[in-house]
């Protein structure tokens, strides 16, 4: 019951995708198809409208996401993975702090960083998206609780081998980590696909926008483009679902183990 309640709400955009959208405000909400006003109008009007701005958005929000994604699971299961497996001065200060900056909230932060990405020259960019939150605390207090169930052997085992601090990471214990990088993939993917208002404070031209700014800068009390946004907004959910479906297994298995290790 509770997958047909999540369902519906999709259900009917796809729908509504695919039907005229002077239709549909014309006879009100329907989740029963009326073939004969349904065809890929709405799609071919999305990837030809505005010289193809559309396309740039979902352009420009793979990548921003790939490379976010990528960059933060880097870095933050490094750090994650220092503060469970090694002991060092000032190691629980610095998580401490780890998780002092998880409790600040976006919008006591939002006019500094803003300011640091004017300094920095990066305004109007995709790396003035990217950089600021690529260092996430709960993606490091995530990767730090799994690693603190790793079988820290292997790494002594690896230095009587030979291998350097940085080998024994991405040989040994790397593997190791798949199902919480399952996991922070998706949610990291997710969290990045689905940023708003960061993307729209940084971004001045419509051209480099994403696509969740793109898709609302559609809207206004003017002028309502439903027919790139209805059909935008289908395309919008297609990488998320396919990002899930590669991960499920990993993502599943890390959540459960994360929850209970450390």
């Amino acid at each position: 019951m509770n997958a047909i309640i999540v369902l519906i709400p999709l259900y009917y955009l796809l729908l509504s995708s695919f039907t005229d959208t002077t239709r549909i405000f014309a006879s009100g909400l329907t989740l029963v198809p009326q073939w004969e006003n349904m065809g890929l109008f709405n799609y071919v009007t999305a990837f030809t409208s505005r010289n193809g701005i559309f396309l740039n958005w979902y352009w420009n929000s793979i990548v921003i996401t790939t490379m976010f994604t990528v960059g933060a699971l880097f870095f933050t299961s490094m750090v994650g993975y220092a503060f469970g497996a090694y002991q060092f001065k000032g190691k629980n200060f610095l998580f401490v702090m780890v998780l002092v900056v998880m409790m600040i909230p976006f919008e006591i932060l939002m006019l500094p960083l803003y300011a640091l990405v004017i300094n920095w020259g990066i305004v109007n960019t995709r790396a003035g998206v990217i950089l600021p939150f690529m260092i996430a605390g709960n993606a490091i207090f995530f990767f730090r609780q799994f690693s603190t169930g790793l079988p820290l052997e292997l790494m002594d085992a690896g230095r009587i081998d030979g291998a350097t601090e940085f080998g024994i990471y991405f040989k040994i214990m790397m593997p190791l980590m798949k199902p919480a990088f399952g996991a922070m993939t998706i949610l990291m993917a997710l969290a990045s696909w689905n940023m708003f208002l960061w993307p729209l404070i940084v971004m001045v031209q419509s051209i480099n926008f994403p696509l969740t700014v793109g898709l609302a800068s559609l809207l206004s009390p003017h002028v309502d483009n439903y027919a790139v946004l209805l059909p935008g907004a289908v395309m919008a959910v297609l990488p998320v679902i396919t990002v899930f479906l590669i991960n499920q297994r990993s993502f599943v298995s890390g959540l459960a183990s994360g929850s209970i290790k450390g």
